[in-house]
């Protein structure tokens, strides 16, 4: 995950002249930005995994940026797409935020609303990376439990004491406390808190989906 480089923001549009304009203003508060003549091209090359936004043109000739936008959504792009045009209605303005879209706006374009929007994009694009990174993280830590272990961390993040899990899973307090404690040292858990903070909704979500299966017949 690239969230320690600086963002990117993708400009495509077919008009040099609003490719250039939109870049210089971009530029101006320190993002870097790359531009697109070329939609196709841009689909075939740009970084997937870098952090930034997508500033993207409706009309364009050889495809139009909504079916550019149904693209990237189908490719699992999660980069914030910025939708423009010049000939706005209100059925394109619904389309484009049905497909996926973050903002829509008409050109000619606001500076300071376009600035606004991209920077908001970005921090909410790295803090979607940095959620899904922890998630990553925490599943990838969960996977080292012990079935015996996933029941006891059940149970603690459902806020029972040692001597309850003890009682639910007929195990001694000293079996109840070796689980504990592999259970924080595999999790790299420092506090209760912390325990439940990362894995109370992974528990539940995992609880969920085993049950569902369960009773499928």
């Amino acid at each position: 995950m690239n969230t320690t480089l600086s963002p990117v923001i993708h400009l495509i549009d077919d008009d040099e002249a609003v490719r250039a304009s939109l870049a210089l203003l971009i530029s101006t508060v320190g993002l870097r930005v790359c531009t697109w003549a070329d939609p196709q091209a841009f689909v075939a090359e740009f970084d997937r995994e870098g952090i930034g936004a997508i500033v993207l043109d409706v009309r364009m000739p050889g495809i139009s940026g909504l079916s550019l936008l149904d693209s990237l959504i189908a490719q699992g792009v999660d980069q914030p797409v910025i939708m423009l045009t010049g000939h706005g209605t209100v059925d394109l303005c619904r389309r484009a935020f049905k497909a996926g879209a973050t903002e829509f706006l008409e050109k000619p374009v606001d500076d300071e609303l376009l600035i606004d929007t991209l920077q908001a994009s970005v921090r909410q694009h790295v803090k979607s990376r940095q959620r899904w990174q922890a998630d990553r993280t925490a599943r990838q830590r969960f996977a080292q439990l012990s079935p015996r272990e996933r029941e006891v961390l059940s149970l603690i993040v459902q806020g029972l004491t040692n001597k309850e899990v003890g009682r639910a899973l007929a195990l001694s307090p000293r079996t109840v406390e070796t689980h504990r404690a592999n259970v924080f040292a595999k999790l790299e858990a420092q506090s209760l808190a912390q325990l439940i903070r990362g894995y109370a909704d992974l528990v539940e979500t995992l609880a969920a989906v085993e049950g569902g299966s369960s009773a499928t017949p």
